[in-house]
């Protein structure tokens, strides 16, 4: 199925911004990290067409997920 992938800020170091990708139809968000080389404790916000979900969650064909990575400072 497609879906497209949205990332921001570190995630997109040599990746993309946004991508159109074909995935298996019982696909997670984790799913989605593994094949991206983004390791899961580096995961800050998951949406799923603008909806916070955890990585659990299974996808459906068409929907726009957004990764965001955590967030450190001071």
């Amino acid at each position: 199925m497609t879906i497209f992938v949205k990332l921001f800020a570190g995630f997109r170091e040599n990746r993309f911004k946004v991508a159109k990708r074909e995935v298996k139809d019982d696909c997670t968000i984790a799913d989605v990290l593994e094949q991206l080389g983004i390791k899961e404790p580096e995961l800050g916000v998951a949406l799923i067409d603008g909806r916070h979900v955890t990585s659990d969650q299974v996808l459906h064909a068409g929907v726009t997920i957004s990764l965001f990575p955590k967030v450190g400072g001071g």
